[in-house]
């Protein structure tokens, strides 16, 4: 279980700049979907040419929505130079710190910032900031990500680099050229690779369904009691958690947005990464 601080989980329950700008003056996507983590940032600037307005949309776990939601916060009112200098690092700052396993959410904000300004400055002909070979084929995360990452955040091992930018977090194939890439940066021969570590055990549907049930009572639930609503487990079929929304998250607009942003990526950071969430309508 990651230990939050009480400004990431601020950002988390309350995300500020949810949404879509119409007719933006820059766009930004990265990540994907399939790879578990995926951010889309928008902004619009004033007449003095700075970011009048900021919103994202953003799947993924709360300290993915967390440093989505700081960010844009960061850099209203600022220049798109003034902007572009924002790292991950002060994302990671200014919600007083992430989990070290979390710090690719960090480097997605300052990825999708990066994407929104190119955008504007290029007249939407934007091609991937960081092309280059891709060494995680898990991620399709390139060489020249991971380079950056490594130079940028002074890392020393293929952990912090997967930590960093996800890339070894896969299956694993991968952490051999990791390494070869970190030696390089640093100029030296790369280090033996440690043997990776056993996998985790295989949960039983039995311990599954008891792990659902305990997240949404300890992580779900008390958040949707505050606004009237609740949440009910139907049914668990392989990786398909099927659930109904009661009280007044039954008639909210933002019940896809509840599902999709908070109870998938709560079971999934929980429970298992492979976890869907269906909703049973009643």
């Amino acid at each position: 279980m990651w230990e939050y601080t009480d400004k990431v989980l601020d950002h988390f329950h309350n995300p500020r700049n949810v949404g879509l700008i119409p007719n933006p003056d820059g766009v930004g996507e990265v990540g994907s979907m399939a790879c578990g983590d995926a951010l889309k940032l928008t902004f619009k600037l004033g007449p003095d040419g700075r970011i009048a307005d900021v919103k994202f949309q953003t799947f993924g776990c709360a300290s993915a929505i967390a440093s989505s939601s700081a960010l844009t916060e960061m850099i209203k009112g600022m220049t798109l130079d003034e902007a572009a200098k924002v790292t991950n690092n002060d994302i990671a700052a200014f919600l007083g710190g992430l989990p070290e396993q979390k710090m690719h959410c960090s480097v997605m904000g300052r990825e999708a910032l990066e994407a929104a300004i190119e955008n504007h400055r290029s007249g939407g002909k934007v091609k991937h900031l960081l092309d280059g070979k891709v060494v995680c084929t898990c991620f399709g995360v390139t060489e020249t990500e991971i380079e950056r990452v490594i130079r940028e955040n002074r890392l020393h091992t293929v952990e912090e680099v997967t930590n960093y930018c996800k890339a070894g977090g896969g299956c694993g194939g991968c952490k051999g050229q990791i390494a070869e890439i970190l030696a390089r940066v640093a100029g030296a021969p790369p280090k033996p690779e440690e043997p990776a570590p056993p996998p985790p055990p295989r949960l039983t549907n039995i311990r599954k369904i008891q792990l659902i049930q305990e997240t949404l009572d300890r992580e779900v639930r008390p958040m949707l009691r505050q606004d009237g609503g609740d949440i009910e487990l139907i049914d668990v079929d392989g990786n398909r958690v099927l659930v109904s929304l009661r009280g007044h998250c039954a008639m909210c607009r933002a019940a896809e947005f509840t599902l999709d942003g908070v109870v998938g990526p709560k079971l999934r950071e929980f429970v298992s990464p492979d976890l869907v969430v269906v909703e049973e309508k009643v």
